[in-house]
């Protein structure tokens, strides 16, 4: 007889892997890339650096992250293909119309199984699939707006030639920087759903591609990816501070959640959100004095609401405020994650290929005990 282990609901707590890519330890409010605080790491580093230490484990000397960078630059414009299918697209969400897009381009490269190809090979289709996603995403967001896609330019970093391929305009520095930031942070952080999706569709032996389709498709689901947009209109909603406390006392006696507060895995402050604030106060002005004050009391209410829950803004509270303070549209503000956690999916996908056993869990069978008669005919009377 099969022995089986009862496990929580949603794998809660559960190790389903080893990794050497980084970990969370909610309860410390801390989490890292490899050997480095995550944090540390947006503070002292630029995007691609951190994109190399994910892929090859380690950070670049200077010559290396030179070399990473003509390897990347090739793949940072829209191929042929993708310019003929872009405007076909537009109308689509931003997310829906990049999960299209970029199983189109994985299949015109074309991207074979990973059980078939080699790391180098592997590695080759990821970084094409990294540099090309932030291309689709500004190229859908400017053909909907009837204006004409852009290509990145050669004196521009990542996080800088994301929001000028989006904006037309070059970026200030701060607000460059401020978007750098915010994509570092956000390259990795543990087995969410979307990175646990990644691994298990790599696991089967399937292309890069075909990983990284089905992890948008999790991540698109607004419990995972779409708070930093709602959180910011949540403070749109409240107005001004003398709304403050009965707006949020109405949404939680509606039973309604206040997103950008708490998270799954932290029991304490989410360092994302720690330093997304240090970000935010460097720009100053109104928005981010209110957004202050909202979270104060938001917590203050929470904890008075909800004692010992430990309840804190994560990640997408001051995201939100850094996003609109760079000047990126709030239908950009979740494909803007998806620019840098294509990155985390990408090592995490590379590691899995290393290790070929498929991953196949068993549910448990709840319904009507089998095996019941057949009707004559199949059917009931």
């Amino acid at each position: 007889m099969t022995e089986f282990i009862e496990v929580p609901k949603g794998l809660d707590r559960v190790i389903v892997a080893d990794t050497e890519i980084g970990d969370v330890r909610g309860e410390e409010g801390f989490y890292h890339y490899r050997q480095y605080n995550a944090v540390e790491l947006a503070r002292h580093c630029s995007f691609e650096q951190v994109w190399y230490l994910m892929t090859h484990g380690a950070l670049p000397t200077r010559a290396q992250l030179a070399a990473f960078k003509e390897r990347v630059a090739p793949h940072r414009a829209l191929t042929p293909q993708l310019r003929e299918l872009l405007p076909h697209l537009v109308g689509a969400s931003p997310l829906d119309g990049l999960r299209t897009a970029l199983s189109a381009a994985c299949a015109a490269r074309p991207m074979r199984p990973v059980l078939d190809i080699d790391e180098d090979a592997r590695a080759e289709d990821a970084l094409f699939a990294c540099a090309v996603t932030p291309a689709v995403l500004t190229a859908m967001w400017r053909l909907g707006r009837g204006e004409t896609p852009l290509d990145p330019r050669a004196d521009l970093g990542y996080a800088a030639n994301y929001l000028y391929m989006m904006t037309g305009e070059v970026p200030t520095a701060e607000a460059a920087r401020a978007i750098e930031h915010y994509l570092i942070l956000t390259i990795d952080h543990g087995f969410n759903a979307s990175t646990f999706t990644a691994r298990v569709i790599a696991s089967t032996g399937a292309d890069v591609g075909a990983a990284l389709v089905g992890a948008i498709g999790a991540l698109s689901g607004p419990l995972h990816g779409g708070a930093p947009a709602r959180a910011l209109d949540a403070l749109d909603a409240i107005g001004g501070p003398d709304n403050i406390d009965a707006w949020i006392r109405g949404e939680l006696e509606a039973g309604r959640r206040i997103m950008g507060f708490g998270h799954n895995v932290y029991k304490t402050e989410d360092p994302r959100s720690n330093h997304l604030r240090e970000v935010a106060t460097e720009f100053g002005g109104d928005i981010v004095d209110f957004s202050k004050t909202v979270e104060r009391r938001v917590v203050e209410i929470l904890a008075e609401v909800k004692p010992g829950r430990k309840l804190y803004t994560n990640v997408e509270f001051y995201a939100g405020v850094v996003m609109e303070l760079s000047g990126v549209p709030r239908p950009m503000f979740t494909p803007t994650f998806t620019t840098s956690r294509v990155v985390g999916w990408s090592a995490n996908i590379l590691e899995q290929a290393r290790d070929s056993k498929i991953i196949r869990p068993r549910a448990r069978y709840v319904g009507a005990p089998p095996p019941q008669p057949v009707p004559e005919g199949g059917f009931e009377d």
